[in-house]
This record gives C-alpha cells, sequence and structure tokens, in this order.
C-alpha cells in the first residue's frame, strides 16, 4: 500500500506517455522527409549488408473495436490480392535501390491481417521477397496469424516458405469481454491454430495479451492468462489497453465506464505477470515474458535487447525497412514513413515512386538521448561507460543529465559512478523515468496511460 501511494504521488496513475518504440516518437514526424530522404538512405546501405524487412497489410474481415492500428475491413479477397500486388512491386522497386548481397536479418509480415492473403499469394510474395534478399544466417521470418483466419492451406503455405516464428493476438480468452471490445475469439479457435503451427515444426510461437481491458478483473485476467499458459507460448507481450477514441474512432463501441481506473490497471498487470514468472518466463523488459531458451531472454542475459516498432526484438540490424501503407523504416540517418492511407500509398507505387510522406532526420542528439531511452526501456539502466566510451561524454556532463530525474523521482531510481539505475519498485515507472530524457514537447492526448 506505501508502495502504491508513493507511485500516485509521483503520477503514475494519471501520466500519458510513449511507449518508446522509436525516439523521437511519430507524432513529431515532419513531411521535411520524403522520397528524396528514403532514396538516399537506402543508397547508403553497404553491400552485404544485413537488414530487417516488415511487410504491413492493412486488411482484416472485422475491424476490432481496441484495435488502434491503421486497419479497413474487407469481406472480398479481391483488395488484399491488388494489395498484394502492389507489395511485390514496391519490393521491386526496393530491390533495384539497394546494392548487392544484401541479406535479411529479420523478416515480418504484419497487420491487419496478413493470413487473409491466399495461400498462393502468401508464396508467390514470400517467394518475391527471398529471391530479392535471402536470408542471413540465423535469420527469423515471422508472421502475424489470426486464428480465426488461418486454415491449413494457408498454414502450409507459411511452413513451406520458411516460416520460423509465429504471432497470435489473443487479448482475453473471457466471451463478454471479447464481445465488448469485437474480438470473439475462442480458446478451442485459438488452440487449433496453434496447434497447426507445432505440428508444422514452426520453432517459436508469440502470443500478445491486454490488461486494462473493459469488465477485467483480478479473476478474468487470470484465467485467461492460465488459458495462455496451456498453450506454451515462447514469448508472451502483456500490452496495456490504450483506450484512445479521439484517435481511434472505432473505440468509441467500447464502453468507457467499464474500464478499469490506473490503480485496477495496474493490479491487473501484476496478477497476470505473477503467473507468467511462476510459470517459468523471464520478464523482459516493462511488458514482455520470454522462456529462458527464446532469443529474446539470450539477448537481455546479453545486454543486448533492443526496441523498434514491434516492441521488444533481438534483431541487432541498422536498418529496418517497413514496406506497405503507413509502414516506417528505420535508418541510421532517421526514420522514413510511408504514406498512411492505403490508397495514397498504392497511387505512388503504382506511379513508380516510393511513398515516402513523412519522417525524421536525426540529430546527433537524437542519436544519444535515443539510446539512453532504449537502455532505461531494455536494461532498466544507463551505464556511464557505454557513453563515455561511444558519445564522449564525461561523468560530471553525466551528472547533469541524470539530475533531472533523479530530482522528479528520488529513491525510485539509484545513480553513481556506473550510472543510471531503476530498482525493482519503480519499475512500474520506466516510461515516465524515459520521458525525462525526452527533449521534444508533448502533447499528452496523443500518448497511452503510463501503467
Amino acid at each position: 500500500m506505501e508502495q502504491q501511494s508513493q507511485l500516485e504521488r509521483l503520477g503514475l496513475f494519471d501520466a500519458r506517455v510513449p511507449r518508446y518504440t522509436s525516439y523521437p516518437t511519430a507524432p513529431h514526424f515532419t513531411p521535411a522527409i520524403g522520397e528524396a530522404s528514403f532514396r538516399d538512405w537506402v543508397a547508403a546501405i553497404p553491400a552485404g549488408a544485413a537488414i530487417s524487412l516488415y511487410m504491413h497489410v492493412p486488411f482484416c474481415r472485422r475491424l476490432c473495436w481496441f484495435c488502434a492500428c491503421r486497419t479497413q475491413g474487407t469481406q472480398s479477397d479481391d483488395p488484399v490480392r491488388a494489395y498484394a500486388e502492389v507489395l511485390l512491386s514496391e519490393l521491386e522497386m526496393l530491390r533495384k535501390e539497394l546494392a548487392p548481397g544484401v541479406r535479411l536479418s529479420r523478416l515480418h509480415w504484419g497487420g491487419g491481417t496478413p493470413t487473409l492473403m491466399p495461400a498462393e499469394m502468401m508464396r508467390r510474395v514470400a517467394r518475391a521477397v527471398l529471391d530479392a534478399f535471402p536470408l542471413a544466417e540465423g535469420a527469423e521470418f515471422s508472421v502475424e496469424i489470426d486464428p480465426n483466419e488461418i486454415d491449413d492451406a494457408r498454414m502450409d503455405a507459411l511452413a513451406e516458405s520458411g516460416l520460423t516464428r509465429a504471432s497470435i493476438g489473443v487479448q482475453d480468452f473471457d466471451p463478454e469481454i471479447q464481445k465488448i471490445i469485437g474480438r470473439e475469439q475462442s480458446f478451442e479457435v485459438t488452440k487449433r491454430a496453434v496447434d497447426m503451427i507445432r505440428d508444422r515444426g514452426i520453432a517459436s510461437l508469440n502470443a500478445d495479451i491486454l490488461y486494462g481491458l473493459p469488465h477485467q478483473d483480478p479473476y478474468r485476467i487470470s484465467e485467461s492468462v492460465q488459458k495462455l499458459l496451456v498453450l506454451s507460448p515462447d514469448r508472451v507481450a502483456l500490452y496495456g489497453y490504450a483506450h484512445v477514441p479521439w484517435m481511434a474512432k472505432r473505440q468509441v463501441m467500447i464502453p468507457s465506464d467499464a474500464l478499469p481506473d490506473p490503480h485496477g490497471r495496474l493490479r491487473l498487470f501484476e496478477v497476470a505477470r505473477e503467473l507468467f514468472l511462476a510459470d517459468g518466463y523471464d520478464e523482459i523488459g516493462i511488458d514482455h515474458f520470454a522462456r529462458p531458451g527464446d532469443g529474446l531472454a539470450q539477448a537481455q542475459k546479453a545486454g543486448v535487447l533492443r526496441r523498434n516498432f514491434q516492441g521488444y526484438t533481438d534483431d541487432r540490424a541498422e536498418v529496418l525497412i517497413g514496406l506497405g501503407a503507413s509502414s516506417i523504416s528505420r535508418f541510421p540517418q532517421g526514420y522514413a514513413q510511408n504514406a498512411p492511407a492505403t490508397g495514397a500509398h498504392t497511387g505512388k507505387i503504382r506511379d513508380g515512386h516510393f511513398s515516402t510522406t513523412r519522417g525524421h532526420a536525426f540529430t546527433p542528439e537524437d542519436i544519444w538521448r535515443a539510446r539512453m531511452i532504449e537502455a532505461l526501456m531494455c536494461d532498466f539502466e544507463i551505464r556511464s561507460e557505454e557513453f563515455i566510451r561511444d558519445h564522449g561524454f564525461t561523468q560530471e556532463r553525466l551528472a547533469q543529465i541524470f539530475a533531472p530525474a533523479i530530482a522528479r523521482f528520488g529513491d525510485m531510481v539509484e545513480c553513481d559512478t556506473r550510472g543510471l539505475r531503476i530498482p525493482q519498485p519503480g519499475r512500474s515507472l520506466t516510461r515516465m523515468i524515459a520521458q525525462m530524457f525526452d527533449a521534444y514537447d508533448m502533447a499528452p492526448s496523443s500518448h497511452s496511460s503510463a501503467i
């Protein structure tokens, strides 16, 4: 109770802060970055480099009301097929721009629902990607799979194309909660999808589950987590539901008076966290859990865990290129985002242009601030040695940078000549502490609850 009171005094239950999957965050992207910048940054990738490739499919058979992603509903496969053709054209344009010998360290299909693509289209897209960019040693190919939108033919296509990691969205198994959030997906349907994945020898399974949903209580989330544990995913993302109906209009369908208050959200997170830890998962960053043999757990132990637009990752590639509407690319020089609207993106690609419409070019200060924020989000620690070695800081300069966080959060942070750390009692404040290293003005309405 005393710790909750301290967290309340520090503003945890009122704050709205970024999730820091990028720095600066997407609201600070500007139209100053366009196609010319994207082409220049692609051209700077050296021959033989290993990069990551993300392909976005913005279609769903139905629109889940909780979701804030850029997606559109379709009952026909025709728009999906037409869009896949655009992806293939965009891929070919990219291939022509890149230096020879570029390989993939990670290939990820996200959405939306990539598994809306018919089996033969999946094979064609995968073959085109791997013909253009072969997988590097130890590479991973992952796909987001909707258990309601997968069958043997499509699962066979993915497995035969080299899928190594499958990701499924669970959200919650309670039927009442599923109905309220517009995502009806029974445990039996989910288990059938997991069995298809396991039967084909797919090496790893990810699952997403949400806390903070309407009518969720400790008993209900406990029931959902225990059902998920029966499926034994290799890693789990335990995300807080972000209720932002002013940004995601479909969320007006969710009754705000049925949502747990911030204290309730924290309790829901803690109940789920305790169950994952009791089942032998390692805690990864602020909201992930992984089996000890999983790549995320190994990366955390080795001190090389990273954070990107998909959350936590063990990918070491310096370049992530996003294909498809709204996708964001990250280069050593900055971020570049494609046109968010599917029609605008499609029109640009069909005219032979990349659709980059906004982004951000890094300043030297952006680079060290981004690394400090990432270090806190991944390791709960900013190590002085790293910033003295890599960025030329002195202990005195680091002390000045750390001082505002120490003044604001007191004993919820620890600081000495080795660096700044967030001990266990302060880790629910991590995003707020990370915000102390963010130099950009912030509109709270653009971000989600700190807990």
